[in-house]
C-alpha cells in the first residue's frame, strides 16, 4: 500500500465519520440504536486505520531494507571505481572533470581535490592539443565507445602516450550530458613493441653469437638458418668431377643453411679471418611475420646472387666469366676508395676458378692482364680494387 492509497483511506474514514455526525444532529429525537452504530463504525474505522498503518509501516520497513540495498550497491560500485587499476574519469559534456579515481590521481600527478572542475584537455600535450579538441567535438556527435591514442603529460611530469576510450552518457534525447573516461599509460607497451619492430628488421640483434675462424666448415642443420653478423661465408657443392663449386657468397645480413638449398652436396666455410654468425629456428620464422618477411627480401638477394653465378658459368669464354664475376663482386662487396671500388672480400686464385668453371692458372693468367692493363690493382692486404673508368 502506498501513501496515496493510505490518505484516501484516511479521507473515506474521516467522511464516514461526518456523516455520522450530521445524521446525530439532524435527528430531532434520540434514537435508541444511533449510538451503537456509531461505535460500530468507528471500531470498523479504527481496524482499517490499524491495517493501514501496518502495511505502511510494513512497507516503510521494505523501503528502508531496499535504500541500505542500493547504498551497499551504490558503495561497491563506488569502490570499484575508486580502486580500479585503470585510471577512470567522469567529465561533463566539454570535458571538465567532475570525478577521478585513485589511479587517475596517480596518472597525472594530483589528489582529487585539486583534479576536480580542472579542463582534462590541460593535460594533453599543447602540439596534440587542437587534435584532441577535434575529437571530443566528434565524440559528443556519436553514442557509442570511442577510441583514440594521444600524448598527454602529468602535472610535473613527463609526456607519455596514453590509450583512451570514451563512453558519452545520453540524456532522455539522446544528448551528451557527460563523458567517462578510462585512460592508460602504453609507453612502455610502445617501447616494447618498437624493440620487436627493431628485432624483425635486424634479426641478428641480442642473439648469441658462434665465431668461425678462416676455412673452418659450419655446421649446417635443417632446423635452422644462419645469419652472417661479420665476415663473409663461402658456399659450395660438389660437380660429378668431385671438383667445388661456388654457389654463393654470404656477407653482412645474408641468411645461409640446408633448408634453403636442394642440393645433396652443399658446404658453408668461413672465408674471412673472423667470422660471426646467429643462428634464427625455423619455429621462430614460423611464429614471426615480421620476421618472416625480413628475411624473405634477404634470403631474394642471396637467390638473385645464386642465379647471377649461374649466368656468369654460362659464358663461353673464360675472359668473361672473369669480367662478370668481377662486377658481382663489385656490386655486392665493393666500397669506394680514391683508386676505384676496393673488394672487401678476398678470395684466392683457386676460389675465381671454381665460380669461373676454369683453373687456377688460367685464372692467374687473366688477372695478371687485368693488372697490367690498369683495370684492376692490390692493395696493400691483396684486396682486389676495380679501376671504375676501366671496367
Amino acid at each position: 500500500m502506498n501513501v496515496d492509497l493510505f490518505a484516501k483511506q484516511i479521507e473515506a474514514i474521516h467522511g464516514r465519520l461526518y456523516q455520522l455526525y450530521e445524521g446525530a444532529n439532524a435527528t430531532p429525537l434520540p434514537q435508541p440504536d444511533l449510538l451503537p452504530k456509531a461505535f460500530k463504525e468507528l471500531g470498523t474505522a479504527s481496524e482499517a486505520l490499524q491495517i493501514a498503518a501496518e502495511e505502511l509501516y510494513q512497507q516503510n520497513e521494505e523501503l528502508i531494507e531496499v535504500r541500505s540495498q542500493v547504498e551497499v550497491e551504490r558503495q561497491r560500485y563506488m569502490d570499484l571505481f575508486e580502486f580500479a587499476p585503470d585510471a577512470y574519469i567522469v567529465t561533463d559534456a566539454q570535458g571538465k572533470i567532475r570525478e577521478a579515481n585513485r589511479a587517475a590521481c596517480s596518472l597525472l600527478n594530483l589528489t582529487q581535490k585539486f583534479l576536480i572542475g580542472k579542463p582534462l584537455i590541460v593535460f594533453i600535450t599543447e602540439s596534440e592539443r587542437w587534435v584532441f579538441r577535434s575529437e571530443l567535438n566528434r565524440i559528443q556527435q556519436k553514442d557509442r565507445v570511442q577510441e583514440l591514442e594521444v600524448r598527454m603529460q602529468a602535472r610535473g611530469g613527463e609526456q607519455f602516450d596514453a590509450s583512451v576510450k570514451i563512453a558519452p552518457v545520453l540524456d532522455a534525447e539522446g544528448r551528451p550530458i557527460a563523458l567517462r573516461w578510462m585512460l592508460r599509460d602504453i609507453s612502455a607497451q610502445k617501447r616494447s613493441l618498437q624493440a620487436i619492430d627493431l628485432f624483425d628488421l635486424h634479426p641478428s640483434c641480442d642473439r648469441p653469437a658462434q665465431v668461425y675462424a678462416k676455412g673452418e666448415v659450419i655446421p649446417l642443420n635443417s632446423q635452422i638458418i644462419w645469419l652472417v653478423c661479420h665476415g663473409l661465408v663461402k658456399l659450395t657443392t660438389l660437380s660429378e668431377t668431385g671438383q667445388e663449386v661456388l654457389v654463393g657468397l654470404a656477407g653482412e645480413e645474408m641468411p645461409f643453411g640446408s633448408s634453403l638449398t636442394s642440393l645433396q652436396a652443399y658446404q658453408a666455410i668461413a672465408l674471412s679471418k673472423e667470422v660471426r654468425l646467429v643462428s634464427v629456428s625455423l619455429t621462430e620464422i614460423a611464429a614471426s611475420p615480421k620476421l618472416a618477411q625480413t628475411l624473405f627480401s634477404k634470403i631474394n638477394h642471396r637467390l638473385r646472387q645464386t642465379e647471377s653465378l649461374l649466368a656468369i658459368s654460362g659464358q663461353r669464354r673464360v675472359k668473361d666469366r672473369l669480367y662478370y664475376f668481377l662486377l658481382l663482386l663489385k656490386q655486392e662487396f665493393g666500397e669506394p676508395v680514391p683508386e676505384g671500388t676496393r673488394l672487401r672480400v678476398r678470395l684466392t686464385h683457386e676460389d675465381f676458378a671454381n665460380a669461373c668453371c676454369t683453373t687456377r692458372v688460367t685464372i692467374t693468367r687473366l688477372l695478371s692482364r687485368l693488372q697490367q692493363q690498369n683495370t684492376i690493382l692490390f692493395d696493400s692486404k691483396s684486396h682486389i680494387i676495380i679501376r671504375n673508368s676501366n671496367f
